[in-house]
């Protein structure tokens, strides 16, 4: 795995990084550190891809296990220390999953193999964070009220 970051020049701290699979994508610093905020930070970033990481193996563990999932959606937050080098110290994972039929032992256990086995993102940040999650499921077979 490779990537190449350029920074975009002496007017700013906007960063474009090319990654080894071809695509493109772009970080910035906040205003007051001499950025213009025309991109994510790149904590963010490392925080997109830890919840990119986990949704994919939620949504991938499911589909193998042939449950109907038609929709993951994963909201983090996170804590950060107060002195440099201000790594993560709470990162917690609020999953809301849709399917007609899921059961909920099948989706719980979905978050904990990623968490646990598989998430490589969730096991380095989880050097220096506490990782914590909550599920949430909602049935697209289910009446309406």
């Amino acid at each position: 795995m490779e990537c190449t970051i350029d920074w975009g020049g002496p007017d700013g701290m906007l960063f474009v990084a090319r990654t080894g699979s071809g695509h493109i994508t772009a970080m910035d610093g906040a205003p007051d550190g001499g950025g213009h905020n025309q991109a994510p930070r790149p904590m963010e970033m490392m925080l997109t891809g830890a919840g990119g990481c986990a949704a994919y193996d939620v949504v991938l563990i499911l589909k193998r296990g042939r449950h109907k999932v038609s929709g993951c959606r994963v909201k983090l937050t996170a804590e950060r220390a107060e002195t440099d080098p201000k790594v993560f110290t709470k990162i917690h994972f609020a999953f809301l999953v849709t399917g007609a039929s899921l059961p909920t032992a099948a989706v719980e256990r979905a978050v904990q193999l990623s968490h646990e086995k598989y998430c490589s993102a969730t096991a380095m940040l989880g050097k220096t964070a506490e990782i914590t999650h909550a599920v949430s499921i909602v049935d697209t077979q289910a009446p309406a009220p």
